[in-house]
């Protein structure tokens, strides 16, 4: 059964990273132009001057953090961040949204538009001090993760309510043509933010349904995860437990007594298929 994790509430709250080195949950409230963690009891916050919204570990003090316009080296003691590369700093329309690290060292980062701008989003890949554009007319970019043996990438634009899969060469660069993974309209789902498992179980949270569901690789439903707020926007694996961030935007105040626990981390408990999320050379 679901229980809050941290009861700090966000409005759009996203991107949480699990740092194995610190044992340390961090996230987002991209609205809020926040990033937030929990250790244990202690919580900290450092805000921002614009919207950030994901991060991956580069060692025990240094994650690499996007924002609406660049990619950050982030010391963590200090609060210092150092830029490492523009994106998309003279697009005033568009933020950065969901993102992860890959298996090669790599750090993936999908843009969007600040009112959801149709197709006004794209998604990157950093790596070895370059960004390259991978996607063109992405409206909201979600789902970026991995398979376990680093052979595939997986993103949706969630506006369109489809997740694709394509292959990666040795160094993880994209190869050939993306297959279409999941088409989840015909059942009224939203893809949001999604992990991979040790056996390429694919967790998503789905934006308005209230829940996290695990596809298996061929695609098919496998199980879903009740959680207390509709708008549940990505899972993380923590310290052998499932996490996820959820939003208050966009629900009514109706909505909000309904689901007054909207915008909170949720811990959904222990899963035995976990898998740590790779560090980012940089």
């Amino acid at each position: 059964m679901a229980k809050v994790f941290d009861a700090r509430s966000c409005f759009l709250g996203e991107g949480p990273l699990w740092h194995p080195l610190r044992r340390e949950l961090f996230w987002f409230d991209i609205i809020g132009k926040r990033l937030l963690s929990r250790r244990d009891a202690q919580q900290s916050e450092w805000q921002f001057d614009e919207h950030v919204s994901a991060a991956g570990w580069i060692d025990e003090d240094h994650l690499i953090i996007a924002s609406e316009t660049g990619l950050w080296r982030f010391d963590i003691p200090t609060g210092d961040r150092h830029l490492l590369v523009a994106l998309e700093a003279d697009n005033p329309v568009t933020r950065s949204n969901d993102g992860r690290a890959d298996p090669f060292g790599g750090f993936w980062i999908g843009t969007m538009g600040k009112r959801a701008e149709p197709g006004a989003g794209a998604i990157y890949r950093f790596f070895r001090g370059e960004v390259r554009r991978l996607v063109d007319g992405i409206s909201i970019s979600n789902s970026i993760c991995f398979a376990p043996d680093g052979a595939c990438a997986y993103y949706a634009d969630t506006a369109r309510q489809k997740v694709w899969r394509v292959g990666l060469d040795t160094d993880g660069w994209p190869v050939g043509t993306p297959a279409l993974y999941l088409d989840l309209e015909p059942e009224g789902l939203w893809p949001d933010g999604a992990i991979t498992d040790a056996e390429g179980g694919f967790w998503n949270a789905q934006w308005g349904a209230g829940r996290i569901a695990r596809y298996l690789p061929d695609g098919r439903f496998d199980r879903s995860i009740a959680v207390p707020a509709p708008h549940v926007t990505c899972p993380a694996f923590a310290g052998g437990r499932l996490i996820a961030t959820s939003a208050r935007e966009g629900l009514s105040a109706d909505a909000l007594d309904a689901a007054p626990l909207s915008g909170q981390v949720f811990d959904l408990g222990q899963v035995a298929l976990l898998r740590p999320e790779p560090s980012v050379n940089c």
